[in-house]
């Protein structure tokens, strides 16, 4: 109980630190699911205002496990996030750049990338965890994701700030993006729904991702 406790007083010291006023939250009904319902929340008039319509999204095909953000992990706790193993990232995080494949009329920060950008997850790379631009680098890795490709899974996505260190093996290139079925570690969407999304995130108020299963997001949210 003494850990729960002290799990919840650092999360939502954590929270108040970011001054964020939107929020994007995904609950999962176990950590083992690959679906999840996805709202948006924003902060006004002194309370949290719901946004929108409820979304369904699919997550990593094994479901979620702790990841690297805002939050404490705790110390109990059987699922973490690792390379590899096919689960989306539980906890806090910071939202990055938003990109796609052409360009969209928005106020958030917003990239256009080409074949020839990768985000590395070959986790002996010093790029491990990075989207670089292929031309430009000299190149020390043998797997990666190509940022534009004949699919339009990355038409339009956000980058989340998972991982922000790039420690080894502990999970890369973590997106919220298009697509119908599970993924290797993302949050996925239909286009429409992504797009309402984009047009909505207004970097002033620091956006962040709460992502986790029904058992413990309460823990995480500031309401």
């Amino acid at each position: 109980m003494k850990t729960i406790l002290s799990f919840i007083i650092l999360t939502i010291i954590t929270l108040n630190a970011t001054n964020s006023s939107q929020l994007i939250v995904v609950t999962s009904k176990n950590w083992k699911t690959s679906n999840g319902e996805l709202k948006r929340y924003e902060y006004k008039n002194n309370k949290w205002n719901r946004v929108g319509k409820i979304v369904s999204v699919k997550l990593g095909r094994n479901g979620l496990g702790w990841g690297i953000g805002l939050h404490k992990i705790p110390s109990t706790s059987k699922y973490i996030k690792r390379e590899g193993d096919g689960k989306a990232p539980a906890g806090v995080f910071n939202l990055k750049e938003a990109f796609g494949y052409k360009p969209l009329n928005i106020s958030y920060p917003y990239r256009i990338y080409r074949r020839k950008n990768h985000c590395i997850d070959d986790i002996n790379s010093k790029y491990y965890n990075q989207i670089v631009d292929s031309s430009k680098v000299k190149r020390d890795y043998k797997s990666f994701e190509y940022m534009k490709f004949n699919k339009n899974y990355y038409k339009y996505g956000i980058v989340v700030n998972h991982n922000s260190k790039a420690l080894k093996g502990r999970g890369s290139c973590i997106f919220i993006h298009i697509k119908n079925i599970p993924t290797a570690g993302c949050t996925v969407m239909k286009e429409y729904e992504i797009k309402e999304i984009l047009k909505w995130l207004d970097k002033n108020k620091n956006p962040l991702l709460i992502q986790a299963p029904q058992s413990v997001i309460k823990s995480l949210l500031p309401f």
